[in-house]
């Protein structure tokens, strides 16, 4: 099992330390660094600053929202990012969720799953540098009737093959990500529930006539170095509560579904009855000790050594960390306990 560092997203104040946190990722042999984007900063261009400051360590995307960009910008941009870090590019793609989508983008958020298909449709072929030519419910390409012609990309990418994954949460979508991409980027995964997002990956592989070998399942967990882990799940039952009561409508929170799922359909009710009445202390309280305890790494090295196996064992192939602590030396220790502690668990 690999470890990679998910930086989350840029301009929240410690820029300069999530470059040093990243470098120091390089130095210790980390596999990737992934950054996100919601309606901030966006990740192509972080990528591309992160990917100049480093040497080894692969970059991705986690994830390019597919109502941002058309597809054959977002292959442009895979290309791009592709050759400017020498090959180090991964390419992490999501629907984002309705408020964002139309919101922000002026998208509608309807069919996700067929938009998502199309998506990756037209990326892989622009990757190929074939000429794009495509009709579906979603593109047309090019417009019929028109001066418009089939293009190719013209950039060379280093890789013959960008590794594409997929930000996925519910079953259907689970199931396509499967079949259509070459990973996964999970959230709030804990091995004790691991079929709820396995069982629909594995059948999407089986549609491809595939299996789960080879496929990197990568999800991303916050992981806080401590004796007293109560303390850090209560760091963590903000970013929890946020998530699973506030990201998204009471009709439509994925997150909240997925709590669901793991079988806390109390408590999710209650968390998001709270924050959708601005009670955020009362929804962090809300949040079950078993629930963060279960989808983070948390306590001394032996214990999270403990947990990494188990991650190792529900089939993860990329564990990607968040690491926890308000100063850049924390966080730079964090980085260096969990290699101590994928190499104590016999992972490394």
């Amino acid at each position: 099992m690999r470890l990679g560092i998910n930086l989350g997203y840029w301009g929240l104040g410690n820029d300069a330390d999530n470059i040093a946190v990243a470098q120091e990722a390089d130095r210790l042999g980390y596999s990737v660094c992934w950054a996100a984007e919601a309606y901030g900063s966006d990740a192509a261009t972080v990528l591309a600053y992160v990917a100049a400051k480093t040497e080894r360590i692969d970059v991705g995307s986690a994830i390019f929202q597919i109502p941002a960009r058309t597809p054959t910008m977002t292959a442009m941009t895979a290309a791009t990012l592709d050759t400017l870090s020498g090959g180090r590019f991964r390419l992490g793609l999501g629907v984002s969720g309705p408020q964002v989508s139309e919101g922000w983008y002026g998208v509608k958020f309807d069919k996700p799953l067929a938009r998502t298909r199309e998506y990756v449709e037209i990326i892989r072929k622009a990757m190929l540098r074939e000429r794009v030519v495509h009709q579906g419910a979603h593109w047309t390409l090019p417009l019929p009737g028109g001066p418009g012609k089939p293009l190719k990309l013209t950039v060379h990418p280093v890789r013959e093959h960008i590794p594409l994954y997929i930000a996925a949460i519910g079953p259907k979508n689970l199931e396509q990500t499967g079949e259509i991409a070459d990973g996964w980027l999970g959230i709030f995964f804990a091995p004790e529930h691991a079929e709820v997002s396995l069982e629909p990956l594995r059948a999407g592989r089986a549609k491809a006539g595939l299996t789960l070998e080879g496929f990197d399942l990568a999800p991303s967990l916050p992981i806080a170095v401590t004796d007293d882990v109560e303390a850090a799940a209560d760091a963590f039952r903000p970013y929890t509560a946020l998530y699973v009561g506030g990201m998204g409508s009471k009709e439509q929170n994925f997150y909240n579904r997925l709590a669901r799922r793991m079988g806390y359909e109390q408590a999710a009710d209650r968390i998001q009855e709270r924050y959708l009445a601005k009670d955020y202390a009362g929804a962090a309280a809300a949040v079950p000790y078993e629930l963060i305890d279960s989808t983070s790494l948390i306590g001394p090295k032996e214990r999270i050594a403990d947990r990494m196996r188990a991650y190792a064992d529900a089939g993860v192939t990329t564990l990607n960390l968040t690491p926890g602590g308000l100063t850049l030396d924390e966080r730079v220790a964090t980085l260096r306990t969990a290699v101590a502690a994928l190499e104590l668990a016999g992972l490394a």
